[in-house]
Order: structure tokens, then sequence, then C-alpha cells
């Protein structure tokens, strides 16, 4: 089968499109000939190897899995042995352990759900990761109706969802990102934007009840100043490109050992894709209450370039390679 694969850490150019054998199938797992895949930023952590201390889980010197891509959206076409949840057939998405930068790959059935019929795999496949990571966020930050939400990273694949969660909650949203973003983030219902090449996310003062921040790059200080005296600051990634051996995730570790000593909460939130939490995003995407946002689609032999734009952040939303 046909997939995007590397040998080694570095940049896209270590990515290439040959031939590999298709992933067995295990007692719990199920076969998907892979429709979409999603592009996030865990995918270029396994490609370059970068933060160095990611290593430690998956491979020292390379990737233990050559293939990329964790987000899926496909059709089922095997199932082992003790698999009950699906058949042959079924259209499904959740990320998978094999990569999904391929025709083929394998994923457990407690990381699946039915694909919504009402979204395309594409759609679908810019879901997982991003989508789940953002429900988490809200569940940590106490989201619920009425809170005042600031949401930075308002235009990327984790903030176009957490902005249309947070309304469905019926929280008022106020979305951080570029000028070229803030019409879009509006349209997924934000009630005010903040263009961050004109002002800083404390220009209100301390008003925001929880802060779900997204963008992993502004100052702990600076996100303090925005929140209330008891609000709930939640730190989502680090950054992907910040800092060679954490990466800027010491902020998320740093999290639970600082908010004792202050009267504001801090979250670090990393999302772990489930069957649970896909079945709770599934009805919102069936009835339309939230709609992945994807930026740009690229055929399996470009997969190199999406991961090229979404390193320099060309396009709102998520990135999609289909299959």
């Amino acid at each position: 089968m046909k997939a995007i694969a590397q040998d080694g850490y570095g940049s896209a150019d270590v990515l290439q499109l040959r031939d590999v054998d298709p992933p067995p199938v295990g007692d719990r797992e199920v076969l998907l000939e892979v429709r979409a895949a999603g592009v996030d930023p865990g995918v270029w952590i396994f490609m370059t190897g970068r933060p160095y201390a990611a290593r430690l889980a998956f491979g020292l010197r390379r990737p233990n899995v050559a293939v990329r891509g964790l987000d899926v959206a496909g059709v089922v076409t095997a199932v082992g042995a003790r698999v009950t949840r699906f058949r042959p057939g079924d259209e499904v998405y959740g990320t998978c352990g094999t990569g999904s930068f391929a025709e083929q790959a394998t994923a457990k059935e407690d990381r699946l759900a039915l694909k919504p019929a009402a979204i395309s795999f594409e759609q679908a496949a810019a879901t997982p990761v991003s989508g789940v990571t953002a429900l988490q966020s809200l569940r940590d930050g106490g989201v619920q109706a009425g809170r005042r939400v600031l949401i930075t990273g308002a235009g990327g694949g984790v903030g176009t969802f957490a902005v249309q969660l947070a309304k469905a909650y019926g929280a008022s949203v106020t979305g951080v990102c570029s000028t070229g973003k803030a019409d879009l983030v509006r349209s997924l219902g934000a009630d005010g934007v903040i263009d961050y090449t004109r002002h800083e996310v404390d220009r209100d003062g301390p008003v925001y009840d929880v802060i779900i921040d997204t963008a992993g790059n502004r100052p702990l200080s600076l996100l303090r100043r925005a929140a209330t005296p008891r609000g709930t600051i939640v730190l989502v990634g680090g950054g992907h490109a910040q800092g060679r051996i954490m990466g800027g995730f010491q902020r998320q570790m740093a999290a639970p050992l600082l908010s004792p000593f202050m009267s504001q909460r801090l979250r670090g939130v990393t999302a772990r894709v489930r069957a649970e939490e896909l079945a709770e995003l599934s009805p919102l995407l069936e009835s339309g209450q939230i709609t992945p946002v994807i930026g740009r689609s690229y055929p399996l032999a470009e997969a190199a370039g999406a991961i090229r734009d979404l390193s320099a952040g060309r396009y709102p939303g998520k990135l999609v390679v289909t299959i």
C-alpha cells in the first residue's frame, strides 16, 4: 500500500511516499480503508523528534512507527476476533496507532466512533485530536452558561472547536486571533474578537472567568492579568515549535504545582482521544452545532507540504490529507 513514511527525524524533507506492508490487525483492532487524515502539531513532533523529551515515548533515534498521521476517517474493511462495536462497511473516525497518512491503517475499537452521516470524511478526520482537546479544555475550565470565556488561538485547529463548543454551552466567548482570521472566528459565534496584532489579551482587564490558552506562547503573568481573581486558566499544548527539550509543555506540567499557591486555578490539558469523547462530539457534529473548519485539503503525495503549511500557520482551522 502507499503511505507517507520516514526513516529518521528531521524536516518535512524526510517524508517519502512509498510502498509499505499493510499493518496487521490485532484482536481488538479494526482495519480501515483510509479516506482522510487530519494534520495536527503532533504530526510535526513525531516527524522532527522535537521536543527531544518526546523521543522517550516514540523512539530515541528514529520513530518507532514509520508512517505519519494520527487523526483518521475511513471505512472498516476487517475486524479483529474480539471486536464487538464495528463491522466491515462501517464509516468511522478517531485515531490510529499505525499512521493515517496511508491507504490502510489499523485502530483500536475504543479509539473510534461511527462517523456522523451529516459530515464528510474530511470533516471527520479534522475532528478527533482537536475536537477532543477542545472538549477536555472546556470541561477542565468549568465552562458553562453565563461564563465569560477567552480563547487564544481561536482561529486554529483546537481554537475553532473551542469557540463553537463554548457557545453551545451558553458561554460568552471572546476569541484571540490575527486580523486575517477575525471574520472566521466571528462566524463561529464569538461575541467578540481581540486582534493580537493590535491589542493584548489583558486589554479589558481581569474580566474572564475562564481562559483557554491554545496558542501556548503567552507568559502566564499576562494570562493572569486577563482572568478574574477566582478565574481558571487552562493551558493547552505547548507550541509545537517552542524549545528543543520540552517544547513549551513545561507550563502544563507546572500547572498543578503552581495552582495551590494562587487564587486563580491553573489546569494543564493533554487530551486523550477515546470513544466516549467522540460519542459526545458526534451528536453536535450531526446537528450542525459544531462544524469542523478545514483550511485546506491535500492529496496523499503532498502531505509534506501540509505539514510545512501547518508549521507556518498559513491556514485557519485544520489541514487534511485525503486518500
